[in-house]
């Protein structure tokens, strides 16, 4: 699982802000003569804890700077308020009210309700590996200190005993949480959710052809003004978010990456990354560095989740996995170096 969804660098890393520049590059849309090349109206802003961009290609009736700077306004407005209503270090949001409540019911807006609905269907898939209570152990977690140190065991194990996603309740739009010293934490979902909706706010206002890309979680609405496939790169485990492993061809979908990299200490010579086991409260072993799935426009939310227990699986499982799902493909960067994909994916390594 992973730590608070507003104060992590919530990546999730194909194409960062390093990296907006090649996404940008390969995206757009070419002709034999660069005067008639399609320039995007784009912008950038902090949200989320992180870099976005949001890139307009095409419109209803044509691009209009001005129409997509307004487009663009209106997505950004969407994500602010989505990262109010569902973060858990907001203390006006539903989650944190959910979390303060001392496990009274409390009414709940309807996407702090999908998003948790979400997590709890993946917690089923799981059997618990992906669990949105780890509140209570991400706490205990420090990656931004100057001096980072492990969480006394006890208190580990105590933060233990209030992790169980099956202690969420919802009766319509209340839920309760029955241990009150539960915390749920959306970080490994809530991005994602948070992409389609900006993309739907987009496609509402006219946008017919854009990328969105949340600090990492893309989002592309349609296809090039010409009618090809965008071009995603996907990070280089380590690098920096300077370098790529390869990439991906994808129009009217999504792309997410969870890597263990994203945010990590090393103490007393062992590397300690951001995704928490539901089980130890420590950093889950895994044999992977990386994990990035691409899946058709909508999907974002879950394959969000879905990157993240691939991560904890390790590449057999999380193959096995990818394989069961429809519409959803898989590249996976082993800790050796190795990249292994599933039959379908659209992956170009990079030489």
């Amino acid at each position: 699982m992973i730590p608070s969804f507003s104060r992590r660098r919530f990546i999730k890393a194909v194409a960062v802000l390093a990296l907006l520049p090649l996404i940008i590059t390969q995206t757009a849309c070419t002709s034999s003569s660069k005067s008639d090349e399609v320039q995007p109206v784009e912008q950038e802003g902090y949200y989320l804890d992180t870099v976005c961009k949001i890139s307009v290609y095409d419109m209803k009736g044509g691009l209009k700077e001005k129409k997509a700077k307004a487009a663009i306004d209106k997505g950004y407005d969407r994500c602010r308020e989505l990262d109010k209503e569902l973060s858990n270090t907001v203390d006006a949001s539903d989650i944190s009210r959910i979390n303060n409540s001392g496990g009274q019911w409390t009414q709940v807006g309807d996407d702090a309700l999908t998003v948790i609905k979400g997590g709890i269907k993946y917690g089923d898939l799981s059997n618990g590996a992906f669990d949105i209570t780890i509140g209570t152990v991400a706490d205990l977690w420090d990656y931004h200190a100057e001096h980072p140190k492990l969480p006394e065991q006890s208190k580990i194990d105590e933060a233990l005993t209030h992790v169980n996603y099956k202690n969420i309740q919802i009766n319509g739009n209340y839920v309760r949480l029955l241990d009150p010293k539960a915390k749920i934490d959306l970080g490994g979902i809530a991005k994602g959710y948070i992409a389609d909706q900006v993309a739907d706010t987009l496609q509402e206002a006219g946008v017919t052809s854009a990328v969105i890309n949340l600090g990492g979680n893309i989002v592309t609405i349609g296809s090039k003004p010409d009618g090809s496939d965008f071009v995603i790169g996907i990070e280089k485990p380590y690098s920096d978010r300077s370098e790529v492993i390869g990439k991906t061809q994808i129009s009217s979908g999504t792309v997410v990456t969870s890597g263990v990299y994203e945010r990590q200490f090393k103490y007393n010579g062992k590397v300690y990354h951001h995704i928490l086991s539901s089980t130890t409260g420590y950093p889950v072993d895994t044999d992977l560095d990386s994990v990035t799935l691409m899946s058709t426009r909508g999907m974002s939310m879950d394959i969000d989740a879905l990157s993240t227990i691939c991560l904890i699986y390790g590449t057999d499982k999380g193959k096995e996995l990818v394989n069961s799902l429809d519409d959803t493909e898989a590249v996976f960067c082993k800790s050796n170096g190795k990249i292994v994909t599933t039959k379908d994916a659209r992956f170009q390594a990079e030489k």
